[in-house]
């Protein structure tokens, strides 16, 4: 398992648990439905923690005889839990925001609610610059879904924030529509990720800019006179590459296969690559 993803999923685990604490004790309190709703969220945020942390552990597992090629494919499982818990979640939002908005009950606002929001913009805008770091550099889908995640918090909370500092004000409705207004970016946040993670169970090929670093590292290869055929798609996270040289045909067998055995190796350093398949053409 990736060290830098363990502590990024364990960080994540434990920031949502104290976050859904806070969230749940000046929500209850206070009677603010925005507040429930983002400790909801929280709580959402922390079953999603565990799961991506249980999936990027499998996925760090060497292959073996029944999964010769890795257990990549967990990590965008991980980040299809996440979409759907978020969709889940938003829909129960909605409901109880109807219910306040109908039942116009009043809520009871003071400093440490009004505090609570502000207090989980700055660790969520935190947690989200942390983990798109990590994410980019260990190339892991669910730590990218999850600082997708954390970002959405931060505007979650500030539109927590609007309502509770509504109610305080004199415009107990806000509260509600805040709820609402949560519970809708809280759905549209999980169909993005799980749309994201669905490409890659799939097996999309990898953007044109991959493509294009994976023919120059076969170009560079002494002995390579062309590319015939360049196919890759993602495995998981990772990408497999088949790829089709050109090379001379009075070349020796053994020298031919030295060659395809050195634009392997080439490709294989780009970070997201996991696996080349060489195929050799002489012409």
């Amino acid at each position: 398992m990736k060290q830098a993803a363990y502590k990024a999923t364990v960080l994540n685990i434990a920031g949502n648990a104290g976050l859904f604490g806070l969230k749940l004790v000046a929500g209850v309190s206070s009677g603010s439905i925005a507040l429930i709703s983002d400790a909801l969220n929280s709580l959402s945020d922390v079953a999603a923690s565990v799961a991506t942390y249980v999936c990027v552990r499998i996925s760090g597992k060497e292959a073996d005889e029944g999964h010769p090629f890795g257990h990549g494919r967990a990590e965008p499982i991980a980040g299809l839990i996440i979409a759907v818990l978020a969709g889940i979640l938003g829909f129960e939002v909605i409901r109880a925001s109807i219910n306040r908005l109908l039942t116009h009950e009043a809520i009871d606002v003071n400093a440490f609610t009004l505090a609570v929001p502000v207090v989980t913009m700055i660790a969520k805008g935190a947690m989200y610059a942390h983990f798109k770091v990590v994410g980019l550099r260990t190339e892991s889908p669910a730590l990218m879904a999850t600082a997708t995640d954390s970002v959405m918090d931060v505007f979650v909370a500030l539109a927590a924030l609007i309502g509770i500092a509504g109610a305080y004000y004199g415009w107990p409705v806000l509260d509600p529509i805040a709820g609402l207004v949560i519970s809708l970016w809280i759905i549209r946040a999980g169909y993005m990720i799980g749309m994201e993670n669905i490409a890659y169970l799939m097996g999309q090929a990898p953007p044109s800019e991959m493509m294009q670093r994976i023919k120059e590292a076969a170009l560079s290869v002494d002995g390579v006179k062309a590319i015939n055929t360049a196919r890759a798609h993602y495995v998981g996270s990772f990408i497999h590459v088949e790829i089709h040289i050109e090379v001379d045909k009075s070349l020796t067998t053994l020298d031919s296969h030295a060659i395809g055995k050195r634009v392997q190796r080439g490709v294989e350093t780009i970070k997201a690559i996991e696996k080349a398949f060489v195929h050799i053409d002489p012409v």
